[in-house]
């Protein structure tokens, strides 16, 4: 079966685009959708602990942004540059977007801080990232916290004055270049509520890579290639994850960057395991879902794969009926928008 693009396009007024987090996080609103009946609902964020019971398990990606975008100087001419890390190669090696990449060649010399962080460029990926070796003496978290920025999508226009409102609040392991957005919806209290219900909350690892937010191109979605983003399920997951299933309960994701992890690993084995590697895989219509039974999600970009997931998992007419439906109550789109809740 062919699908095009153009079959996951919608209509979507600009002052819709969220440019702020709203207070508190789970204040949100929530589209809920019910697959089988088709029927939708308008909620808030805090109110999916109404839709969570015993013994269901809510899955997390405990994922950590990192201050990924770094301002410095080409070292021989001093011109400008920007710097963007994606994806960490090695100790002290990251694939990177640069900025103005065409004067950016291998062997070039970039300085950020005043030379506290110097890099190298080895290579030209086939995207036309750069590959760069950093030199550097005080510890790179360190470095990233005093020169980077967050590296907040290209749709927001608003300064975010709390670098933390683009985490989530169970954030732990640094690595992402973009937050998991489904998590920022949560509060301390909120989960504290979920378990109070007989819910298991784990956590998974997905970073984040800015691949997931890129347009598909091609005409034919099925010609689109997903860049590879690294990610880690422990032994602990698996089995609180099949015990659940055993006993009647779901797996409720919190993001597509949940629902990729689980389901790429049993695309892969035929079954769930405990895993750490490398998974490109590529979620839309047609796909079957083995692992995740619900799904916590944000309000996606047109033509995108986070919305082909989504349309994967609830139906392509379902989910763009449900996005005019949203669009036409004014819920509020993307990374800091509102939310929307796949039963």
């Amino acid at each position: 079966m062919c699908m095009k693009t153009t079959e996951f396009d919608y209509y979507l007024p600009e002052q819709l685009i969220a440019q702020t987090p709203i207070e508190p996080r789970d204040s949100s609103r929530m589209l809920v959708l019910h697959r089988r009946s088709k029927q939708i609902e308008h909620r808030t964020a805090q109110e999916i602990v109404h839709y969570l019971q015993h013994p269901d398990v809510l899955v997390i990606n405990d994922t950590k942004v990192i201050p990924a975008r770094l301002f410095g100087i080409k070292q021989d001419t001093k011109a400008q540059v920007e710097l963007l890390l994606l994806k960490q190669l090695s100790e002290g090696k990251w694939e990177t977007l640069v900025r103005p990449g065409r004067r950016i060649r291998p062997g070039a010399v970039l300085s950020f801080g005043s030379g506290r962080l110097m890099g190298e460029v080895k290579d030209i990926t086939e995207a036309g990232g750069r590959v760069i070796e950093f030199q550097y003496e005080e510890p790179f978290e360190t470095l990233l916290d005093d020169l980077g920025q967050m590296p907040l999508p290209p749709y927001i226009h608003e300064e975010l004055k709390q670098r933390n409102r683009y985490q989530t609040v169970y954030a732990q392991k640094a690595g992402s270049a973009a937050a998991p957005t489904a998590g920022l919806h949560f509060t301390s209290d909120l989960i504290e509520s979920i378990k109070s219900r007989g819910v298991t909350v784990c956590a998974i690892t997905l970073h984040v890579g800015l691949g997931t937010f890129r347009p598909v191109k091609s005409e034919n979605i099925a010609n689109h290639h997903m860049h590879s983003e690294y990610y880690h399920v422990s032994s602990t997951v698996v089995d609180t994850i099949l015990k659940a299933k055993d006993a009647g309960g779901r797996v409720v994701a919190v993001g597509t960057t949940t629902t990729r992890a689980l389901e790429g690993i049993y695309q892969k084995h035929g079954r769930l395991a405990a895993e750490q590697g490398w998974t490109d895989i590529f979620i839309y219509p047609g796909f079957r879902f083995n692992v995740v039974d619900a799904l916590l999600t944000n309000f996606h970009l047109p033509r995108s794969t986070l919305l082909m997931l989504v349309s994967a998992f609830a139906g392509k007419d379902f989910v763009l009926d449900a996005y005019k439906q949203a669009v036409d109550a004014k819920y509020r789109f993307f990374s800091f928008g509102d939310a929307m809740f796949i039963l």
